[in-house]
């Protein structure tokens, strides 16, 4: 993505000056009384340019976004029932872009993907029925339904620290717990599957 700049601080003096018909009437000397007058709404057209760059360049992103940040949650349903209890910045957009990301998918990749959008390390084990013939000598033996079993593998505990530049004023140092991916996944797995944890 390409970032808008700003651009000198005297071209907005400049094009304000430029308003006027030209004339000895109209001086664009930078030391008379007409530029003086003439700074002010240069200032303001350059603020709005200021804040119309932050928007772009940062807040349309929603990995950065902090004032557009509740109006990207409030797009996409957020908070819901599987966020966490006073988030911090970092968890608010680790949930938003968790939600952009769960398109919708069955994939190990996709499921992944989700996790790690929250900020979690995770891996997958899919079970199936010990069948004579296809299965191997130390896998698991599970009987029938075991096809629709699985599960999904993280760390005992994940920490999510501050961090300068993405968290806010106010965030808690460190945050702990999974209960936000198990709400999460549990929400998206497919209906007809039993999701396991495994914590280690």
């Amino acid at each position: 993505m390409t970032l808008l700049t700003n651009p000198p601080a005297d071209a907005f003096l400049a094009a304000v000056q430029a308003l006027p018909p030209p004339g000895p009437a109209f001086s664009r000397d930078a030391d008379t009384v007409q530029a003086q007058v003439f700074t002010p709404p240069a200032n303001a057209l350059a603020n709005v340019r200021e804040v119309a760059l932050l928007l772009a360049n940062v807040e349309s992103n929603p990995a950065m976004a902090e004032q557009l940040l509740s109006d990207f949650e409030a797009d996409y349903g957020l908070p819901d029932p599987c966020s966490a209890p006073n988030p911090t910045l970092a968890q608010r957009r680790a949930s938003l872009l968790a939600k952009i990301a769960s398109i919708g998918g069955q994939s190990r990749d996709y499921f992944i993907g989700v996790a790690a959008a929250l900020g979690f390390t995770v891996t997958i084990t899919e079970y199936q029925p010990f069948r004579v013939g296809s299965s191997h000598l130390g896998d698991l033996v599970g009987g029938p339904g075991w096809e629709s079993v699985w599960q999904i593998n993280a760390p005992a505990t994940t920490i999510s620290y501050f961090r300068v530049g993405s968290s806010a004023l106010g965030d808690r140092l460190a945050t702990f717990g999974n209960a936000e991916l198990e709400c999460r996944m549990n929400a998206l797995k497919p209906a007809q599957t039993l999701l396991l944890f495994n914590y280690s």
